[in-house]
């Protein structure tokens, strides 16, 4: 039955239409406007489930999964059909709609289920279940309770419910990014900038590594999430990282971080960081500026790790007969990267997100035209419009979802009292309310897309940060790092999960390797929150030292978490090493001096107290026999 997939890709090409119709000409009413985007959202999901369905042979549950895409349909269009009616009666809700709000609540419930699984659809239902029922509790998160009608009234009506500002920011400004990183997937941008990163990187040791960071992190800009950016770029860079040496749980670690840090490389970060500039009300010229410092320290870090995987591992450059050309790429297809220094500069002359975004779809729908191998034929822009679809799915039902979450925490009062616990919990300690605000992210994260696992965590624990003296945009960003960060910490980690898929090895085992190479994405967060500095706020003279030194100590620390510098470090000088790469990362002259003295130190007592310690360790020794018997057979 090939009706369904094909209804789903019309569903697909209504809402890129519907999208950049108004974009153009002037987005509705915010209900009207939200309400439109969810409603075909979750049409499509069950048009995708309801095709699955048919092939597997289960009929019956066709039927039903598409009346259960005609009830989420009307339940989530209520709004948009009746907004005079709703808007005059200023939220009062009629018995009719508490049934409607009822269903939608379900319908989105089991729609976030079937695109992102159940981590989302639990905590909405623990904060469901506390809305109802938090009067039975004890202490400072009791609450006076509240009735069905108070709860779906905040749920469905309330402007920080389902189609509240989270919502907004996936049917304004994300979509409009995605159709822009789809097309230019659609016109091999992509497998562009993979042969400019091989070719790049590819002479020097662990070129294929390399490859995959630079490419991932160019990538990472356009599609803005860890597991959409390893299922692209991993099906190039994983393969190749094996044939070159990489053992299989490496390549797709190296692959998995590289994506994950793609999210925090301005200008194109991703739907958290629209989230953010629309929270704290602050332009999205100012998150991406202040997100570069952080960014080129985290892919130093996992770039120089990368490499002393290759050194300790004893692997080789690649051959010249496998490097691609750079410039045939860039002749080829290179010209639709021009979108992207366009989208850069419509915004940095003052236009909005928006407006950048749609002209720069323009600029690339027409650059597009120059050669014959980029050109949109009716087949890429139905692609083009499938790939929109599916990777808007989780974040328009993510962003819905936690709207129901954002409303309970908004009637009840339970994120005040969550910053109250935190701030207790540290007893006024900036470091410790700090770890556990870290800690509350990686936890309530577990298995949501960056975009969710930020919005949580920005409005339960943010706040705690902002009272204990913490500047807002550090606030914001120290909690959209750790948001991130979950998708490559264990036991949940969606980025290690999709390599895993790719590179064929325990997704656990890819989780754990990833922790030590982006071990750097841990410990930054803390250092902007403690000088400000590192997010590009001062003069141009007072970042020299601060970030020269912070430079300095990624390296030490990828070193520390490598175990070489050298040579093989043991243990003592592993732990010396640590310590002085965090003396060189947290701000202070002295510190920094005495962990350039460290670093100094144990450099100097490498390469000349023991010069034997230099020759490739019997590790390295049995991987390089290893890779060359591989090779000759």
């Amino acid at each position: 039955m090939k009706i369904l997939p094909t209804f789903a890709i019309g569903v697909s090409v209504a809402l890129v239409l519907f999208s950049l119709y108004t974009a153009a000409f002037g987005v509705l009413p915010d209900v009207m406007q939200r309400g439109i985007h969810l409603s075909l959202a979750i049409v499509l999901v069950y048009l995708h489930t309801a095709s699955a369905a048919f092939e597997n042979g289960n009929r019956l549950s066709v039927f039903v999964l598409l009346g259960l895409a005609i009830l989420g349909l009307c339940a989530a269009g209520y709004q948009v059909v009746f907004y005079d009616a709703v808007v005059s009666r200023y939220g009062a809700m009629t018995d009719a709609e508490i049934v409607i709000a009822a269903v939608a609540v379900i319908i989105l419930l089991d729609a976030t289920r079937r695109t992102i699984g159940w981590s989302m659809v639990v905590l909405a239902l623990v904060f469901l279940a506390y809305a109802f029922w938090g009067n039975l509790l004890w202490g400072d998160v009791a609450h006076r309770g509240y009735d069905l009608k108070r709860v779906l009234s905040q749920v469905f009506l309330g402007a920080d419910g389902i189609f509240g500002t989270p919502l907004g920011v996936s049917a304004t400004f994300v979509v409009l990014i995605v159709i822009l990183g789809a097309l230019l997937e659609g016109t091999g941008a992509s497998g562009v900038l993979m042969d400019i990163a091989v070719a790049m990187t590819g002479r020097s040791r662990g070129g294929p590594a390399k490859a995959a960071v630079v490419g991932s992190s160019l990538m990472g800009m356009i599609s803005g999430t860890a597991v959409a950016n390893v299922l692209t770029t991993g099906t190039i860079s994983i393969p190749l990282m094996k044939r070159s040496g990489y053992k299989a749980h490496v390549a797709g670690a190296i692959e998995a971080v590289a994506s994950t840090g793609g999210q925090l490389m301005p200008p194109i970060m991703g739907a958290a960081a629209f989230l953010m500039a629309d929270i704290i009300e602050t332009p999205y010229t100012d998150i991406a500026r202040a997100a570069i410092i952080p960014a080129a320290l985290f892919y130093l870090a996992v770039f120089s790790a990368v490499h002393l995987e290759a050194v300790k591992s004893g692997l080789k450059p690649m051959d010249p007969s496998e490097l691609p050309s750079a410039k045939k790429s860039f002749i080829a297809g290179g010209h639709v990267l021009l979108a992207i220094p366009a989208f850069v500069g419509f915004l940095m002359v003052g236009y909005s997100v928006m407006f950048s975004s749609l002209w720069a779809i323009y600029v690339l729908v027409a650059l597009s035209c120059l050669r014959r191998g980029t050109w949109l034929t009716p087949r890429r822009l139905l692609s083009v419009c499938k790939a929109t679809g599916d990777a808007v799915l989780p974040v328009a039902l993510a962003t819905a979802t936690a709207g129901i979450i954002i409303a309970v925490v908004t009637l009840t009062g339970i994120g005040l009292k969550f910053s109250s616990l935190i701030v207790t919990l540290s007893g006024g300690s900036l470091f410790l309310a700090l770890v556990l605000t870290m800690l509350s992210s990686l936890i309530l994260g577990m298995g949501l897309p960056t975009a969710a696992a930020y919005i949580l965590v920005a409005t339960l624990a943010a706040p705690a940060l902002v009272n204990l003296g913490v500047d807002l945009l550090a606030a914001h960003m120290f909690v959209f790092y750790s948001a991130l960060l979950s998708a490559i910490t264990p036991p949940v980690a969606l980025a290690a999960f999709a390599a895993a898929a790719i590179s064929g090895e325990n997704p656990m085992r890819i989780a754990i390797v990833s922790v030590k190479f982006g071990i750097v994405a841990f410990v930054i967060p803390y250092v902007f929150v403690m000088d400000i500095r590192l997010l590009g706020v001062g003069e141009f003279s007072t970042l020299i030292v601060p970030v020269g030194s912070a430079a300095l100590g990624v390296i030490a620390l990828a070193c520390a978490a490598q175990g070489w510098l050298v040579g093989t470090l043991g243990r003592v000088l592993r732990i010396a090493l640590f310590a002085g790469a965090m003396m060189l990362i947290f701000p202070g002259m002295m510190t920094n001096i005495a962990g350039l003295v460290v670093l100094a130190g144990i450099y100097a007592f490498q390469k000349f107290a023991k010069p034997t310690q230099s020759v490739m360790s019997p590790r390295a020794t049995r991987l390089c026999v290893a890779n060359q018997q591989t090779k000759s057979t």
